[in-house]
């Protein structure tokens, strides 16, 4: 799906939204366009691991080593903007200059996570994502990123290629194309549901349901045909 060049930002979506979307389209419109949420204990956890990340204060210094947290970051071309949990700016003759830094410093996203880390790309996705919001701010490349999760306590290091920046790409787009309609994807049941926060709202099992008018017309349909045998 392509989109504008660039997105006004009266119009720019949140980053976050892009795991959101990733997981699960009606996910993302429940709670980006019809504004509901409801926590279970993952979605806790979760925030509670982000508060002791995201702290800017907490920002520090380790030799050649830059880490800053909650860095506010946004993308034109992508219309989303959100806070990275950490960048690491590493000195390096090949980095960007920083303001109120001296030498230049080379950018890689950290986005901290709950759990271990899972099959489907709704993480990298946004890692991604917000590694594209730097390079259009900093006017630099960033090869890879790094996901960090808490119940491993390992960090697994992401090659932001390719294929990853075009899905990253087009979901932003299809995210904006939703959004402008303000259009609620139907439910898709899946696995994943039993996790999901928003289970008991979403009510996917409804999507396995038959609908009243699909029943009345399979009841008309099948009265028919037996009045057409017994004519």
């Amino acid at each position: 799906m392509n989109g504008p060049t660039e997105y006004p930002e009266d119009d720019w979506l949140a980053l976050s939204g892009l795991q959101h979307f990733a997981f699960c389209r009606r996910q993302w419109a429940l709670i980006h366009i019809e504004q509901q949420w409801r926590d279970n204990y993952l979605t806790t956890a979760g925030s509670l691991e982000h508060d002791r990340v995201h702290d800017y204060g907490e920002s520090e210094t380790r030799g050649d080593l830059l880490i800053m947290r909650d860095l506010r970051v946004f993308s034109r071309r992508l219309g989303i903007t959100g806070a990275c949990d950490v960048v690491e700016f590493r000195a390096s003759d090949d980095g960007v200059s920083l303001h109120g830094r001296t030498g230049l410093w080379r950018p890689c996203p950290v986005e901290y996570k709950h759990g271990r880390p899972k099959r489907q790309d709704a993480d990298r996705i946004q890692l991604c994502a917000e590694a594209m919001c730097l390079e259009e701010m900093l006017v630099c490349s960033i090869p890879e990123g790094a996901l960090f999760y808490q119940q491993t306590r390992r960090r697994e290091q992401v090659e932001l290629d390719a294929p990853l920046r075009e899905r990253v790409t087009s979901m932003a787009h299809e995210m904006h194309g939703l959004f402008k309609r303000g259009y609620t994807p139907k439910a898709r049941p899946s696995k994943s549901c039993q996790a999901c926060s928003l289970r008991e709202i979403c009510m996917p099992k409804l999507a396995k349901m038959q609908s009243a008018k699909r029943f009345i017309e399979e009841v008309m349909q099948a009265e028919a045909g037996k009045e057409g045998a017994q004519e």
